[in-house]
């Protein structure tokens, strides 16, 4: 009996820690590497661009003999491709080399892929499985069960034109720490990769260590890749929920109020107000971080067209003008990052409109000022900031307005009530901006 409730105590334990850890967030923080761990960097890249393409060969090359033999399987899946992968290592045409002795004993002289032992092996396993998930968005695609524009075939990666970027997992052996870890050795910024070793990193990491010395988060993967001449490392975590004091209180069933609805605009960047029509927020005076780096983008460019291709003066030209473009994207993200931030700090329900961005871009006088504003990247952002916070976010129809500045519209009968009272607040928010200056 005693035994039966030990393990009752345990299982519901467990059941509340699988309950907690239940949000998954991302931490970004640039590297600093010596010479030497940015070569071992490089290699790790380029032995994923390498795997990644020797892949996609073998599905094509399946594909073409599948015409003529229909019993030739494709592989299609992440784990075929890692099968298949591993098997292609130990031919001939992986370099591998054989060896018939005299009593005809079969050896092997050069094993395949000699140079694989310099690379951690999951480097090879988790380009397979990006371009299994590749394949598969593109047959979702193809078959209509993806919704969004069509999904091209996979193409190779080009050396000059491919992201430098690998993935590597962190495994848990029992007895052992786990392979990637965060602040060793007396060198809180630091970040130790397997395979690689203890890597400085530019940024603070206090708070993840904190929450990983908690048991607050728990580190799933790791992406490094190469922006503008740095190196960065982004940490897939799987966190506990926020504490309670930083999430919404929970509403009643039946309480329909406290909806703001939010009005994005160019000029203005957004107006927050209540159903009433009062106004509880606007920015009229948004960054815009490309108009203001336009011009610095227009001397880049040019200084760039008037290099020699293949040049290294041309390589370093093309460096700068991504150097700024990561620039130009950085103070963008900040300013959405700090907007949607206090949005969800304040109001627990939010409603937005259901834009056509896609279709906006085509009219090419605003291009520029939407793309610049970041309509889309806001609206993810707000979405996953507010379910965080156990709050919510509406996405209303933007086809309801006020008739004759009544503040009213008719809902059709397949309208639900909570997204017609919604794009009614959306509707008074966009009669009144429209009436005052912006």
């Amino acid at each position: 009996m005693a035994r039966r409730s030990l393990l009752v105590r345990v299982l519901s334990v467990c059941c509340a820690i699988l309950a907690v850890m239940s949000r998954h967030t991302a931490f970004r923080f640039c590297l600093d590497p010596t010479v030497e761990q940015s070569e071992v960097l490089a290699r790790h890249a380029g032995a994923a661009r390498f795997a990644y393409n020797q892949c996609l060969r073998i599905v094509k090359t399946a594909l073409t003999q599948r015409k003529f033999d229909p019993s030739i399987e494709v592989p299609w899946t992440g784990f075929d491709l890692i099968n298949t992968f591993n098997a292609w290592k130990k031919t001939e045409d992986a370099g591998r080399v054989f060896t018939v002795g005299t009593d005809g004993t079969i050896g092997v002289l050069v094993t395949g892929l000699a140079w694989r032992a310099e690379v951690c092996q999951q480097v090879f396993e988790e380009a397979a499985v990006d371009l299994g998930a590749g394949l598969k968005g593109w047959s979702d695609s193809r078959c209509g069960k993806r919704n969004g524009k069509r999904v091209g075939f996979p193409r190779f990666k080009k050396k000059a034109g491919a992201l430098p970027s690998f993935r590597l997992r962190n495994r848990h052996r029992k007895g052992k720490p786990a392979a990637i870890r965060v602040g060793e050795k007396n060198r809180p910024r630091s970040i130790t990769l397997p395979g690689i070793g203890l890597i400085g990193v530019h940024d603070d990491t206090r708070r993840l260590r904190r929450m990983l010395a908690k048991g607050r988060a728990t580190i799933l993967f790791a992406t490094i890749s190469h922006h503008a001449g740095r190196w960065s490392v982004s940490l897939n975590v799987e966190a506990a929920d926020l504490h309670q004091a930083h999430q919404h209180p929970a509403r009643h069933p039946g309480d329909d109020g406290g909806w703001v609805g939010i009005d994005r605009g160019l000029s203005a960047f957004l107006v927050a107000s209540t159903s009433d029509g009062q106004q509880v927020g606007r920015i009229d005076d948004p960054p815009k971080a490309l108009a203001a780096g336009m011009a610095k983008q227009k001397r880049l460019a040019k200084s760039l067209s008037r290099k020699k291709k293949g040049s290294h003066n041309r390589r370093d030209a093309a460096a700068k003008l991504a150097r700024h473009h990561h620039h130009v994207a950085n103070v963008r993200r900040h300013f959405l990052h700090q907007v949607t931030g206090a949005l969800v700090k304040t109001h627990d329900r939010l409603v937005i409109e259901d834009l056509n961005i896609g279709g906006m871009l085509t009219n090419h006088r605003l291009a520029r000022a939407i793309s610049d504003a970041g309509w889309a990247e806001f609206a993810r952002l707000l979405h996953y900031k507010q379910a965080w916070r156990d709050g919510q976010v509406v996405i209303a129809d933007p086809g309801i307005h006020p008739a004759s500045g009544a503040g009213n519209a008719a809902p059709s009968a397949t309208t639900s009530p909570l997204l017609t009272a919604c794009s009614l607040v959306l509707a008074d928010i966009a009669w009144t901006a429209t009436a005052t200056p912006r």
